[in-house]
């Protein structure tokens, strides 16, 4: 009886959360029919995705208009990330937020530019006053692109409450068309317990499905002893796309009762990047598919997922058959069911594992390795659970493991570099060797002898020296030639191995604003700026890598 006022209360208590959400408040951002390429608390990269991402027809320049009155509070122009994005503070206490925009539009832009030129950079954070950019409902306020870490053309779409929590905007009557149900790619049963196992194995085990009549899925009937739990790896799709988008609700019950409820209506900043305690990280890094666990393990405080007191976790015991059922729904109340029969059937001890690494991590304590020339400093709790790690040095090269464990608090990898001059220290780094085995730059402190850096990956690292200069050629002119219908100007930046870490360039002297696409390698200045009235007019472009290297690129154009 216990269980079921809770469950009511907490019903009641969403239920009335709902009802104080406007639903007619906002207009749609974009006057063109919402289509979606990512939905709301979809499962990236080491985070919940915080808003709709909104097709744009394959194309830049798209009107966004207010979808409401209210002021500018805050505009973050980035290379990576966001990119140009653009923050409005609404008068019911919500925010919305626009992302990879191509540009601002009118009094905005105008702002933006002035106080990027009054700065000289490009990348710039700034919060206006309350009544500095106000703005009403249908007001044109910039055009969707595809800057900063955008895959491709469209708006990023954010509502956020009061607390600068992001929202579901589907909840405030933000409409996309959906009336396909969810797709399912795969179940897993994982033995928790100590003697638990599943169909004989102490490891995560696939489940086999079957599509049966009425479109739901039926598993094949598993023998299972123990603590167990699931794990599902699903998605869903609206009308007018093929992406493969998050779903909405994930319901379990076992033998009829309810055991959690995975619901994406809201979430913190704070703690979105628990998303790696959640999915089966190993499986996702192996295989590229994300599984998320429908059981909430020790240090996974997310408020996405309302749970029992057995956290989503079955006890079978030997000799009785029981039922566990998925309910998979979107935002449209379209949904399908998984049901997975378990025997209960208690195997003989399985054997171990106990061929492990030496290295022996207390998620809870903090620890530091040795290993040759490298050491690592583990941070409590930046490890979910204990773990043995597989540590390794081989000349200039650390072997931390594998990248199947996550990491989430910043661990710190230090080099001893005594061994080079000084003049050659100035030019090493600390880079992560991708899938390729090329070196990734990863920020990197000096400190005497010592180089260092901070890292939430694991896998090999390397101690590397960056000697060359950056590459700087010209896009769209030639040096000493008229460009008169040029309506910018273009110049490609490269290096090979640190990477760019800065850049500046002047005509006749006078800064000018360039904006840097990392995705080409090209700076872009446009001529509609009018900083230049001269004829003859110097370029010069000035390019430094993340170790110091700088290469300086010089050139002579006319233009009326």
């Amino acid at each position: 009886m216990k269980k079921v006022f809770i469950a009511w209360l907490l019903l009641a208590t969403a239920v009335q959360a709902q009802k104080n959400i406007p639903t007619d408040y906002f207009d749609n951002p974009i006057k063109i029919p919402l289509i979606l390429s990512g939905s709301f608390g979809e499962l990236r990269s080491n985070h919940f995705h915080s808003g709709l991402d909104i097709k744009t027809q394959q194309r830049e320049g798209v009107p966004i208009y207010a979808p409401a009155d209210g002021f500018v509070s805050r505009i973050k122009v980035a290379h990576y990330g966001y990119g140009k994005a653009l923050y409005i503070k609404h008068p019911n206490g919500y925010s919305t937020v626009y992302a990879h925009l191509q540009n601002y539009a009118g009094d905005i832009q105008e702002y933006v530019k002035q106080q990027q030129y009054s700065k000289e950079s490009f990348e710039i954070e700034l919060f206006p006053e309350a009544n500095q950019l106000s703005v009403k409902k249908g007001d044109l306020i910039g055009y969707t692109g595809n800057s900063g870490s955008s895959g491709g053309p469209h708006l990023h779409f954010e509502i956020r409450d009061s607390a600068s929590r992001p929202m579901n905007p589907m909840l405030f009557g933000i409409e996309i068309p959906d009336t396909k149900i969810p797709l399912i790619n795969s179940v897993f049963a994982y033995p928790l317990g100590e003697n638990a196992h599943v169909n004989k194995s102490n490891k995560p085990t696939k489940v086999r499905l079957q599509l049966q009549k009425d479109g739901s899925y039926k598993a094949e009937s598993i023998q299972a002893f123990g603590d167990i739990g699931f794990g599902v790896s699903s998605y869903d799709q609206q009308n007018g796309a093929s992406n493969k988008n998050g779903v909405y609700k994930i319901t379990t019950t076992y033998n009829g009762e309810q055991q959690i409820e995975v619901l994406f209506d809201k979430f913190s900043f704070s703690e979105t990047r628990y998303l790696n305690r959640f999915i089966d990280y190993e499986y996702f890094r192996k295989n590229k598919s994300r599984v998320q666990k429908l059981f909430r393990e020790p240090n996974n405080p997310l408020s996405i997922i309302n749970d029992t007191p057995e956290n989503g976790i079955i006890s079978i015991e030997d000799g009785f058959n029981s039922t566990f059922l998925i309910e998979i729904e979107d935002f449209k109340k379209n949904k399908i069911t998984i049901r997975v029969p378990i025997s209960g059937k208690k195997d003989t001890p399985i054997t171990k594992n106990n061929n492990l690494p030496e290295d022996y991590v207390y998620a809870d304590q903090a620890t530091s390795i040795t290993k040759g020339k490298y050491s690592i400093y583990i941070p409590a709790n930046a490890l979910y659970e204990n773990e043995y790690l597989d540590i390794d040095v081989k000349g200039d090269t650390l072997h931390f493991h594998e990248d199947i464990v996550p990491i989430h608090k910043n661990v710190t990898i230090s080099v001893d570099a005594s061994n080079y001059s000084d003049t050659d220290k100035g030019k090493l780094y600390l880079g992560r060797l991708n899938y390729r085995g090329e070196p990734y730059y990863n920020t990197t402190y000096r400190k005497g002898d010592k180089l260092s850096t901070r890292t939430r990956t694991m896998g090999s690292y390397v101690l590397v020296s960056d000697t060359k200069s950056p590459k700087i050629q010209p896009v769209n002119f030639t040096d000493g030639k008229w460009i008169s219908k040029n309506k910018t100007l273009k110049v490609k930046i490269e290096d090979d191995l640190s990477g760019i870490s800065s850049y500046r360039a002047t005509i006749n002297g006078k800064f000018i604003l360039m904006e840097y696409n990392y995705k080409t390698d090209v700076l872009t200045y446009d001529f509609d700026d009018n900083i230049i009235s001269e004829t003859e007019n110097n370029l010069k472009v000035i390019v430094t890598d993340n170790v110091g290297n700088s290469a300086t690129f010089e050139a002579t154009f006319f233009r009326k």
